[in-house]
């Protein structure tokens, strides 16, 4: 490869190198697509005309398969180039589950740029066991290195990797990639900060389900953003809530009325920064069926948050008829109950009486009434309706 200028400047728009702009956007954009930054690694890769780009997110462990993305150069006759690597190729897997531990090129000072030569010579990297076992059946030897750490502590590995026949990394090359390090750290950044949020979210999200609690959020227009797995069933159920025109709806003129109401007073009064106006109604439903209970709830958002097509109503909505139980397990590792024991706790907490327990446990009143009193002991209560309230308060419900 002949040397060349500085490899993001080669055409220029309005001032700015193309490349760069076109480099700077991909990493941008990275953190929300899937695989990430599939766009930014081919386009690094093409940057200092390498065999091999690699993003380390997470590196392996014993029982960690870890995160690396791999962007490699097509062979030249090569039609349909993939921009990320298969995680299942040989390259990658071998790295992950054999070599890593070997790799000589780990803990760079952040944010420099660093080639593998300024470590190793090239007679000590040929006699290493990660050349003789690793890069040469992987047909590498140049690699240049960039480590850096977002704010919350995440480590990402850049590396980019050439040939034995190719020539070094130049100062060019290398300043070009020291030019892109604080838009990579800021990358990083971003898609932490997406990762750990999305699990926050998954979390309470799925405990909102193990409690049995359906839940419809919606924007400041009133229609539907997003629906749980509880709320839907509700929905697709003849339980007198509905969706029309993306707006939820209650069957009966003033019922419904009373909702858009609701609806209403709370995004008025968010807007009013009052962010504590809450509205309950219930829905009937036809037959002997318990009616639904809603409570609408304002979104809290940010100062700058953007109402439009953006949270701005949660609606909560309890069915008594739905017997989400405690989870028998996590009950009896909660209060050291045994399974016998456990099962009574929920089935009194769901409002039966001990001798309907009984008969539906086909155990005698006698047996039924020596676990409760063992339950008693054990959880520190005296009274039935002391236990009934502990095991509805309880964690158990999560589990």
């Amino acid at each position: 490869m002949s040397p060349r200028s500085d490899p993001l400047d080669v055409a220029m728009i309005g001032g700015v190198p193309a490349a760069y702009d076109e480099l700077v956007a991909a990493l941008y954009r990275g953190p929300l697509e899937n695989p990430p930054w599939s766009s930014a690694l081919p386009l690094l890769r093409s940057l200092v005309e390498c065999q091999v780009v690699s993003l380390v997110l997470r590196p392996p462990a014993e029982d960690d398969r870890g995160v690396i993305l791999n962007s490699v150069r097509p062979e030249a006759d090569s039609t349909a180039a993939r921009p990320i690597s298969d995680p299942a190729d040989w390259e990658v897997t071998a790295y992950r589950e054999q070599f890593f531990a070997l790799d000589p090129f780990v803990n760079l000072p952040p944010d420099k740029v660093v080639a593998l030569e300024d470590i190793l010579s090239d007679d000590e990297l040929v006699a290493s066991e990660y050349y003789e076992h690793y890069l040469k059946s992987a047909g590498l030897f140049r690699i240049l290195g960039l480590d850096t750490v977002e704010p919350g502590g995440m480590l990402a590995r850049l590396r980019f990797s050439r040939r034995h026949t190719e020539p070094p990394f130049n100062d060019d090359e290398r300043a070009a990639i020291a030019r892109i390090a604080p838009h990579l750290r800021l990358s990083i950044q971003l898609y932490a900060t997406l990762g750990r949020t999305a699990s926050e979210r998954n979390l309470y999200a799925g405990a909102v389900e193990q409690l049995a609690v359906a839940t419809i959020v919606l924007d400041e227009q009133g229609r539907v953003l997003s629906a749980n797995t509880v709320a839907r069933a509700l929905l697709e159920g003849d339980n007198g809530l509905s969706i029309r025109g993306q707006h939820l709806v209650i069957e009966g003129r003033d019922k419904n009325r009373e909702l858009q109401t609701a609806l209403e007073t709370i995004i008025k009064a968010l807007h009013r920064g009052e962010a504590s106006v809450i509205r309950a109604l219930r829905v009937p439903r036809g037959g002997d069926r318990a009616q639904l209970g809603l409570v609408l709830r304002p979104v809290p958002v940010s100062e700058w948050g953007e109402g439009q097509s953006s949270p701005c109503v949660a609606v909560f909505i309890s069915d008594p008829d739905l017997n989400e139980p405690s989870s028998q397990g996590t009950l009896g590792q909660l209060f050291d109950l045994t399974p016998a024991e456990a099962n009574l706790a929920i089935l009194l907490s769901r409002g039966l009486s001990l001798a309907e327990v009984s008969e539906a446990q086909n155990i005698s009143q006698h047996t039924a009434r020596a676990q409760l009193k063992s339950i008693f002991a054990k959880t520190g209560v005296s009274r039935q309706a002391e236990l009934v309230r502990l095991v509805l308060k309880s964690v158990a419900s999560l589990g």
